[in-house]
């Protein structure tokens, strides 16, 4: 196991964790990490050693430059950090990119961590291209473990029901639940058409759940904004294709036919007031 750095006694610690590849379409469900340790100013307690978990013909170490001048390389790493939001307990966040190889013994990394640091909940975090209209709301599925724990859940997660190939975050949430931590993988469904990053839209609905389970206000900065500016972009993208626009007209209608018992009354007034009751508006 790494060492850690000198540690103070953590207050109810979660552990919230994305990497970048193949769990990460759109590079929504990193940008969330990123987000969460700019605004909390999270401080970095450790990176787990690149040399054992990472091809470096196939993820590459990058050259990084200043003012013309070689600053040297940065390696391939999964980084550890720690944060105090205001109003709760620590949150230990975890950003790097999938490993290429050594997959149990990363994960036995990771939960040796979790475990040094008090972890008793890790939030996994997926985005993943779906047949989702950009239009909609982006859909936001999960898994728990164990499953006796949804019911506690202060947001309703849709089951994820995806068997095939999977990734790191899979395979963590796997040795995550086995080693008796509540777990919590949640996954958004990103337009495919769109699959180039960012997606903001994307982020924003992954920042929002992690919100309602940790049960804190996180500052959104422009985020919104971005995530509007967004759509608005692939609107003005469809209207210059009629088959895109086509397609993506179909999307919605199976989206809203699918949808529609949950879209409406009691489900969408029960999220719009835990939003307002959660920024002090309710």
């Amino acid at each position: 196991m790494p060492e850690l750095d000198s540690v103070p006694e953590l207050v109810e610690p979660v552990m919230v964790a994305a990497f970048d590849g193949w769990n990460d379409a759109g590079e929504a469900a990193s940008a969330v990490i990123e987000h969460l340790a700019t605004v909390w100013e999270a401080r970095e307690l450790l990176r787990l050693d690149s040399d054992d978990y990472y091809d470096f013909q196939v993820t590459r170490p990058r050259v990084t430059m200043a003012d013309g001048h070689n600053r040297g390389i940065t390696w391939p790493a999964t980084r550890v950090s720690l944060a105090r939001p205001s109003g709760g307990g620590h949150v230990v966040l975890v950003r790097g990119i999938e490993p290429n190889m050594r997959w149990r013994g990363f994960s036995s990394d990771l939960l040796a961590v979790a475990r040094e640091l008090g972890v008793r909940r890790v939030i996994l975090l997926g985005a993943l291209l779906a047949d989702s209209p950009h239009t909609r709301p982006v859909p936001v599925t999960g898994v728990v473990s164990p499953p006796s724990l949804a019911a506690s859940l202060p947001v309703r997660l849709e089951p994820a029901s995806y068997e095939g190939p999977t990734g790191i975050v899979g395979v963590l949430q796997d040795v995550f639940g086995a080693a008796g931590l509540e777990t919590i993988s949640l996954w958004a469904a990103i337009p495919h058409y769109v699959a180039q990053p960012p997606c903001p839209k994307g982020t924003l609905s992954l920042l929002r759940r992690v919100e309602d389970i940790l049960d804190l206000t996180v500052p959104l900065g422009e985020l919104p904004e971005e995530a509007r500016a967004w759509e608005h972009g692939v609107d003005e993208l469809a209207s210059e294709d009629s088959d895109i626009a086509g397609y993506v007209r179909s999307l919605e209608e199976a989206k809203d036919a699918a949808e529609l018992p949950e879209a409406s009354g009691e489900a969408i007034a029960r999220d719009f007031e835990r939003y307002l009751k959660r920024r002090g508006q309710g």
